[in-house]
């Protein structure tokens, strides 16, 4: 069993990264864990620390700076006005990648209201039609929110993710997932208008993202 501690972060694994986020690293291309194991670890670690088991590797979430918060209560009335009958749920803890393997705690997930009554603590995607990240000041995000997520999320059949690519200055939307692919990738600058796709069905108006922009 993989244990957290106050200490050497995780046993018999070696770690990397820097600023808010460290990443166990294993010799090979193997899961480092069963994912039951890391449901249990992610528990434990719940009040410490966030955890996303993406890839088959453990990663620690960075905590949000101000600038992220406002990014994601901005989309939040975003989403109010133009879909009244949605709500953007925040790191609701969410089964992706294939065969449900991975665990990932989404900036965002717009689904219907209510849609997670009675859902247990890793909830499964079906239903959800648009996964949101918006980029973290850490060295891991490129591999985490511009490679892992867009795979995961595909592959969990999840129709759109939002990217908030703050490094950028850029808004990514990924649409129409195929065989554990996006098809469809459009961006645009902070300040231009995006189409989100059906079943999200509305154009973004990014203006105010440029009052973020850091």
């Amino acid at each position: 069993m993989t244990t957290l501690q106050h200490g050497p972060p995780v046993i018999g694994a070696g770690w990397r990264g820097g600023g808010d986020a460290m990443t166990p690293m294993t010799s090979d291309h193997q899961p480092q864990m069963l994912v039951e194991d890391f449901e249990e670890l992610a528990r434990k670690a719940h009040e410490l620390v966030r955890l996303e088991f993406i890839n088959g590797k453990v990663v620690v979430k960075p905590v949000p700076d101000g600038n992220h918060s406002e990014i994601i209560a901005w989309l939040q009335r975003m989403c109010m006005q133009h879909r009244p009958d949605l709500w953007l749920y925040s790191e609701r803890e969410l089964r992706i990648e294939e065969y449900r393997k991975g665990r990932a705690r989404p900036d965002g997930a717009l689904a219907p209201r209510r849609h997670f009554v009675g859902a247990g603590e890793w909830a499964e995607p079906d239903g959800v039609l648009m996964a949101v990240e918006v980029t973290s000041r850490d060295q891991d995000t490129n591999q985490r929110d511009r490679i892992d997520k867009p795979l995961g999320y595909a592959a969990a059949g999840i129709p759109v993710y939002l990217l908030i690519d703050r490094d950028a200055s850029s808004v990514v939307v990924y649409a129409d997932p195929d065989k554990g692919e996006y098809r469809s990738i459009t961006s645009r600058a902070f300040g231009a208008a995006i189409d989100l796709p059906d079943p999200v069905g509305f154009t973004l108006d990014t203006e105010e993202l440029k009052e973020f922009a850091d």
